[in-house]
């Protein structure tokens, strides 16, 4: 794969477009707009999905658009199944295709064990889980009419194996996306053998500004990389997903190594 720092960058008119058609889930911020804007480089047309961060997403789609890509800003919350429906097949209408989806749309909310209500656990699964399964669903079949079928690519997190304290109600969201992701990886074969799913899980990523620097030195320290993690190599990831065409079924920890040297992360 291409190393994250030598992705092509953006020249107005210079990016080909594919023909491809790409939607991400949270694609305004964060690790999604690193996968956006990687996506946009391999030449895909993208549909930005966005809750809150609207504007984020319009100045994002812009920016690809002056790139000579089309693109597209939707919205939707996640927790409501009609209206996500309806983005999806807004995209689908748009474009006329949905060659790939990335979910990396997301809720972390902490909080101690104690004060965790059932709500709080609701909420999580409905944007974290429900919500994935949705759009993936609802892609997916338009994937199945598509002789290329398509490729979508969720996003886990890599902590699940080792969740940290006060995030009871995230880690279980996150924890159900493996098992989603191999469910819809057979379930689309056995419509469309050119549908491929395959999820991502994380590890720590831009650690937070302001960080202890004890704490970041511990988190660098505990990768065998030896160095911190960006969103660019969450979405180089994802790209590979994407093109392998013989990969699907398939949970790819990103985390320099944590997942094997046990070291304590948080998200």
């Amino acid at each position: 794969m291409t190393p994250p720092d030598s992705l092509p960058a953006f020249v107005p008119g210079a990016v080909a477009s594919t023909g491809r058609v790409a939607l991400v889930t949270g694609g305004a911020r964060r690790i999604g707009a690193a996968v956006v804007r990687a996506l946009a480089a391999r030449g895909y047309s993208v549909a930005i999905h966005c809750h809150a961060s609207l504007a984020e997403a319009r100045t994002l789609a812009a920016e690809l658009e002056a790139a000579g890509l089309p693109s597209l800003a939707v919205t939707a919350n996640l927790r409501d199944e009609g209206p996500v429906r309806a983005m999806v097949h807004r995209v689908a209408d748009h474009f006329g295709r949905i060659d790939a989806v990335v979910t990396c749309a997301a809720i972390w909310i902490p909080g101690p064990l104690e004060e965790v209500t059932a709500d709080d656990l609701r909420a999580h699964f409905d944007v974290n889980c429900v919500g994935t399964f949705i759009v993936a669903q609802e892609a997916g079949a338009v994937m199945v009419g598509q002789e290329t079928g398509g490729a979508i690519v969720t996003l886990g997190d890599q902590a699940i194996a080792r969740p940290a304290l006060d995030y009871a109600a995230y880690f279980p969201s996150k924890g159900a996306i493996p098992t989603l992701t191999r469910s819809l990886a057979v379930e689309f074969a056995r419509r469309n053998p050119r549908i491929r799913v395959n999820c991502v899980l994380p590890g720590p990523v831009t650690l937070p500004a302001g960080m202890d620097p004890a704490a970041r030195a511990a988190a660098i320290a505990g990768t065998l990389a030896g160095r911190e993690g960006t969103p660019e190599h969450v979405a180089d990831a994802v790209l590979f997903l994407i093109e392998n065409d013989f990969v699907t079924g398939v949970c790819l920890p990103v985390d320099g190594g944590r997942s094997i040297t046990g070291s304590p992360v948080t998200p």
